[in-house]
């Protein structure tokens, strides 16, 4: 098999390059002052020159074995990449959408001026091609281990939990809140992000393979805990980190004002519904506070709904590069799609940085009309009858913690024990960011995948997971 059209073996993206001596400090630092167990477990070594690549916060966390799969690719193996890319990342085909890619910032090929690895374009390379050629097949396991687990959220860590203890052989239900299940690829990313119609492919793909879903149930309702307790062997609480922050100059009760992740849901369910969105920013001066991936989404998504202008207030300065190339994420402030989209529709980038809200100005009825506002010190006023907030998220929502007799840190998650997965309630494990907070959908993936390790264990006193 030959190499499918648009396939690219390297990205050829613009990074900045630091001077040499910048780049060999870094070099030397990463490998002669990292502690050796550590550098043992960096994982994957560039096909090149065998360095590590960097697994740290700025790598990939699911260890994807990143040069094995790209060498099958450029050699034409699709079926060995498919295999080498599947035993590290269960969902190749939203990572390779949504994942901002901090392994190429890592990667040693841009090390030395040339360009990183484009380990994501080649990942859904891989992926879509398996599916396009009939390279997925379900995988139903043979053997039932006759365990039953409930996981509670069908975000991307709920279903990483939930695909990796179904081939174990375990059988897994799912419970979703929502009407839809997916969680955060379903409701959280807006469709030209990730089109729905990928997540409910892996979804019905799972539900071949065993899995159950069952949507419309709030486990954060005492009675319905209980039954889970009592009727499953092990319970997995994947419920995210859906507590958005505040911003105090737009706290109370203000028509037009609404929080990032719940104006977001409502577009996408209108828009899968081909209803108008209950808030709409057509005809809208539109206002996001926030610098995040959210915030971009909320800019990208306005714009399609028809907001008249958009604007995005950052708190801190224009970000700059570091000086540091591998293995250290570079943090230019380049524009990402929603300012993009922006600068070509209205003329600018919309981001306007060290830029607070001072005060609400409201008509009579109570509606939004405008902003106080503060730049760096100068205070202005500016139109807005639409304001998004994406200064993003405190922790988990404490209901369903509370309901199955757990409580919230101070930075709202679920402690953990030794294994990092199990928690002070008997049988009850929780992954992602409602243990760790909020992350990324690759690391929430990872999270899943050490969960099931740890409630294979505890089911069957081992685990080959």
């Amino acid at each position: 098999m030959g190499k499918p059209t648009g396939f690219m073996e390297y990205a050829r993206v613009e990074r900045p390059v630091a001077a040499p001596e910048q780049r060999l400090e870094s070099f030397g630092e990463f490998h002669g002052e990292l502690p050796l167990q550590e550098r043992q477990l960096q994982g994957a070594r560039c096909m090149n020159c065998g360095v590590p690549f960097c697994q740290s916060d700025f790598g990939c966390p699911l260890h994807n074995l990143i040069p094995e799969w790209n060498d099958e690719v450029f050699h034409g193996n699709w079926e060995h990449a498919l295999d080498r890319l599947m035993k590290t990342n269960n969902f190749p085909e939203f990572t390779g959408r949504v994942c901002p890619a901090l392994c190429e910032s890592a990667c040693v090929c841009g090390l030395y001026g040339d360009s990183p690895i484009s380990v994501r374009d080649n990942e859904l390379a891989v992926i879509e091609y398996a599916y396009d050629h009939g390279l997925i097949a379900p995988r139903v396991p043979d053997v039932q281990t006759g365990k039953q687990v409930a996981v509670v959220g069908s975000g991307p860590a709920g279903l990483a939990v939930a695909d990796q203890l179904n081939h174990r052989g375990h059988t897994v239900v799912v419970f979703e809140r929502d009407d839809r299940p997916g969680g955060l690829l379903m409701y959280g990313i807006p469709n030209m992000k990730l089109d729905k119609s990928v997540v409910e492919r892996r979804l019905r793909r799972m539900e071949t393979e065993g899995v159950t879903f069952v949507t419309g149930i709030d486990a954060a309702a005492p009675d319905t805990a209980a039954r889970l307790l009592a009727d499953y062997d092990a319970v997995v609480l994947c419920c995210g980190a859906r507590a958005a922050r505040t911003v105090p100059a737009a706290e109370g009760d203000v028509k037009g004002v609404y929080q990032a992740m719940a104006y977001l849901t409502e577009s996408t369910k209108s828009l899968l519904a081909g209803r108008e969105s209950a808030c709409s920013a057509k005809g809208k001066h539109v206002v996001i506070i926030g610098n995040g991936d959210t915030a971009t989404d909320c800019v990208a998504t306005a714009i399609r709904q028809g907001a008249v202008s958009v604007a995005q207030l950052v708190r801190k300065p224009a970000s700059a590069d570091t000086g540091h190339v591998w293995p250290y994420h570079a943090r230019t402030g380049a524009p990402d799609y929603g300012q993009q989209e922006a600068a070509a529709k209205f003329g600018a980038d919309p981001r306007r940085y060290e830029t607070q809200v001072k005060k609400l100005l409201t008509d009579k009825k109570g509606a939004l009309t405008g902003l106080e506002i503060v730049t760096a010190g100068a205070e202005d006023t500016m139109k807005c009858d639409m304001l998004l907030i994406a200064a993003g998220f405190s922790g988990a929502e404490s209901a369903t913690a509370v309901a199955f007799g757990l409580t919230l840190d101070e930075r709202g998650r679920i402690p953990t024990g030794a294994d990092g997965h199990s928690t002070a309630a008997e049988k009850v494990f929780t992954a992602g960011d409602m243990r760790r907070g909020a992350s990324l959908v690759a690391i929430a993936i990872a999270e899943g995948r050490a969960c099931a390790k740890a409630v294979d264990r505890f089911l069957e006193g081992y685990t080959n997971l």
